[in-house]
């Protein structure tokens, strides 16, 4: 249970955080589909992403050794979805090692099934 102070410090963070209008999730949604827009938060920061394409996929792959540096593949992948938020998820390394687990969780994909005949 939260005391007083720590209750009025979270709405008082919770205020600064990025906003985004309807119109512009609208938009967005228009863009990249309904189902491709997705809100982050980390603690007092916030950002919107989209669902990663192949390109950006082949992309975050061709640029950290094919997968080989996972730190420096998830910076080019969160770079290629970023829509708008704040930059401090980007830039400062506590709250973008938060945001990374989310990367995999946005990129998922239908499942295949394999069948020998």
């Amino acid at each position: 249970r939260l005391s007083i102070v720590q209750t009025a410090f979270n709405k008082s963070i919770r205020k600064d955080m990025f906003k985004y209008t309807k119109e512009q999730l609208a938009g967005w949604k228009k863009k990249y589909g309904n189902d491709g827009i997705f809100e982050v938060v980390v603690e007092d920061k916030k950002a919107v992403l989209h669902k990663p394409s192949r390109k950006d996929l082949s992309f975050a792959a061709a640029g950290s050794g094919q997968g080989a540096d996972s730190i420096k593949f998830s910076e080019i992948l969160m770079r290629q979805c970023w829509i708008d938020g704040d930059q401090e998820i980007m830039e400062d390394d506590n709250y973008f090692l938060g945001a990374v687990p989310v990367l995999q969780a946005i990129s998922e994909v239908k499942k295949a099934e394999i069948k020998k005949l």
